[in-house]
């Protein structure tokens, strides 16, 4: 597993109000309330040699960003129930050009907590960032 990237999600999820994590499926997988699914961290899954995060997103953001760039975006393979259907998938992995962007992927983060996270949590969020 990629240390590096791994340890920069989780500084990103972390810090945000009442998550944490635990091993999903056998990957690294953040939870709001230990329920919730904010974001799975994944190393190569299903052997795709690839570095990437997977988060909950709009449908809109989801198109718009693949359409945009999909060198860096794409749309996770839904599970058998759908799950994932609407999540948008980050590679981490990128190289030059497009190096990744930190700050990028600690903002597809919190919209990620914005849609999955009690309105308590996002409030209190809220109050941190004044």
């Amino acid at each position: 597993m990629t240390q590096q990237e791994l340890v920069r999600i989780r500084e990103i999820a972390l810090a945000l109000p009442e998550v944490n994590e635990r091993l999903s499926h056998g990957e690294p997988c953040f939870f709001v309330r230990d329920r919730r699914p904010l974001c799975y961290f994944h190393d190569n899954h299903n052997v795709d040699g690839r570095i990437s995060l997977w988060c909950p997103s709009t449908r809109d953001a989801q198109s718009e960003m693949v359409i945009a760039e999909p060198a860096r975006f794409f749309v996770p393979r839904p599970s058998a129930s759908g799950v994932f259907g609407d999540w948008l998938g980050v590679y981490l992995d990128v190289r030059e050009p497009h190096e990744t962007d930190w700050h990028e992927i600690a903002a597809i983060v919190e919209e990620s907590y914005r849609l999955v996270a009690p309105r308590s949590l996002v409030a209190e969020l809220e109050r941190r960032s004044k």
